[in-house]
């Protein structure tokens, strides 16, 4: 699965560890994030990540 980085703070979302802090399992894709999901670290939406 692609990683995808916050052009903010350079935050990198890794689709194989999710985001459980914030309620997102594992082996989640990013496209399956829902719209309200912002960077965990600085609270950038979703439109300001790009794939890397």
């Amino acid at each position: 699965m692609e990683k995808y980085k916050c052009t903010v703070c350079g935050y990198i979302y890794d689709p194989e560890k999710g985001d459980p802090e914030n309620g997102i399992a594992p082996n989640t894709p990013f496209a399956k994030l829902p719209d309200s999901w912002v960077c965990p670290s600085c609270g950038a939406p979703k439109d300001m990540f790009e794939k890397v």
